[in-house]
């Protein structure tokens, strides 16, 4: 861990707990949870991928796992945080001026973002811990990765079956399937899986399409 890591990780703690008073920010309450349940796991992502001086965008971000752990372990990330809960967004814009963390705080949809703002195949790695299903998360994140990038997806550990019917996702979108790694969080029996999605070609101009469409007539 770089110098100040532990100080920002009680700091975002503390910040998290008192900010989720009044808004929802995460299900998981209390310090030794928060521990296992966010930082450990989002840092679980480091052991599998090197992230050190990429550009890294966060889609769903919420309360900023993974992308914010990453960032404080792994200062040389360029980081990019998006979300289209306003409240979260102002939580993140708020955690990042704590922790002195410069990151891209976007208030979006992450299909809106993609266009008009110069985000297209943009990003070495994508990154999301949401809880959709392995095909509509491909085409809301491969289209931000760039040719030779990968999106790293955090699912549980149930992965397989999802896998199966991602396959027609990721191949039209422009991926293929690199490795998944399943892991254990510390200090608990539950094992989680990183799915690990390479880019290799453009994504069709005509995806993401709108969120009501992908939800409805997944790939």
């Amino acid at each position: 861990m770089p110098p100040g890591a532990i100080s920002a990780f009680e700091k975002y703690s503390v910040l998290l707990e008192e900010k989720g008073k009044n808004t929802n920010l995460t299900a998981i309450k209390g310090e030794d949870d928060t521990v296992r349940f966010h930082f450990l796991d989002s840092l679980a992502l480091l052991g599998i991928y090197g992230f050190k001086e990429k550009s890294v965008i966060d889609v769903g971000s919420g309360a900023g796992f993974p992308g914010v752990p990453v960032k404080i372990a792994e200062p040389s990330v360029d980081l990019t945080l998006i979300d289209s809960t306003g409240k979260k967004v102002a939580f993140l814009i708020e955690l990042c001026n704590t922790l002195s963390i410069k990151a891209e705080c976007i208030h979006a949809r992450a299909e809106d973002a993609l266009t008009g703002q110069n985000m297209r195949e943009r990003y070495d790695i994508a990154v999301s811990r949401a809880v959709a299903r392995l095909n509509v998360l491909c085409e809301i994140c491969l289209p931000f990765v760039d040719i030779g990038g990968t999106f790293l997806a955090m699912k549980g550990s149930a992965v397989k079956d999802e896998l199966i019917e991602a396959h027609n996702a990721i191949e039209t979108l422009g991926g293929k399937i690199l490795d998944r790694i399943d892991y254990k969080i510390p200090g608990t029996d539950i094992i989680r899986s990183i799915v690990l999605i390479t880019k290799t070609s453009a994504t069709p101009v005509q995806y993401p399409r709108r969120f009501s469409k992908i939800r409805s007539k997944p790939l």
